[in-house]
């Protein structure tokens, strides 16, 4: 059992379970992966995690948005992630919001968010600066396909897999997840580079994810198929 089944099966029922052994397709796994990879960086930015380590319930006085520890603990492991994709020629993309954050599919936000600590809500975070020759998109949905250049970029550089990483695994990774496969392209959701503020919303997508869309991934087996991509 994978660390991300693990996970997710202290979620289920017992009829859950039960369903899963029931189900043909639901055994028919990975789906697999193409030859042309690329790496999104969903929202890895301040207003996620905060300025300083602390546990969520601490974070949250500062950051509503925070993730807590468990946040960084998966920008910690993206980290070697996105260096075995850079070494691997892999182009890597990374979504942020809008500045002024109009994000009308929101209903609980609107209005621009003032710096808090002097950091930008949507600035993305040191341990994961974009680098030069990535690209930084901002986004004004949920998915980085619905409204920005993403997939027309990738089609001009004929990717056929989209890794996805960042946060929140409930909302933005998965939308932009959904529309990478909806498109026609292979999708790998790295679990442990993923983080949601809600343990079972970041769990229960995760299985979703990976029953109809995507192969849910640790980080080091991605970072193991990028080395055989190159080599």
């Amino acid at each position: 059992m994978t660390q991300a089944e693990t996970g997710w099966s202290r979620f289920l029922t017992t009829q859950d379970q039960e369903l899963l052994q029931r189900t043909p397709w639901a055994k028919q796994r990975p789906f697999g992966l193409g030859v042309r990879p690329a790496v999104v960086v969903v929202d890895a930015y301040y207003g996620a995690l905060g300025t300083t380590r602390r546990p969520l319930l601490e974070a949250v006085a500062t950051w509503p948005g925070s993730c807590g520890l468990e946040g960084w603990a998966a920008v910690d492991r993206t980290v070697p992630l996105l260096a075995a994709a850079r070494a691997a020629g892999a182009p890597l993309f990374y979504l942020t919001g809008l500045p002024a954050n109009p994000n009308p599919w929101n209903r609980k936000r609107s209005g621009p968010r003032p710096p808090v600590e002097g950091v930008a809500h949507h600035q993305i975070v040191a341990e994961l600066s974009p680098q030069p020759g990535d690209v930084v998109l901002e986004k004004a949905t949920p998915s980085g396909f619905a409204s920005t250049a993403l997939d027309l970029l990738m089609r001009a550089a004929d990717i056929d897999t989209v890794i996805v990483c960042g946060e929140a695994t409930s909302g933005c990774v998965r939308a932009t997840a959904i529309d990478a496969c909806v498109l026609g392209r292979a999708v790998a959701v790295v679990a442990d580079c993923c983080f949601d503020r809600f343990e079972a919303s970041h769990w229960m997508s995760l299985f979703d994810l990976d029953q109809k869309y995507a192969d849910v991934m640790d980080a080091g087996a991605v970072e193991q198929y990028l080395q055989e991509v190159v080599s």
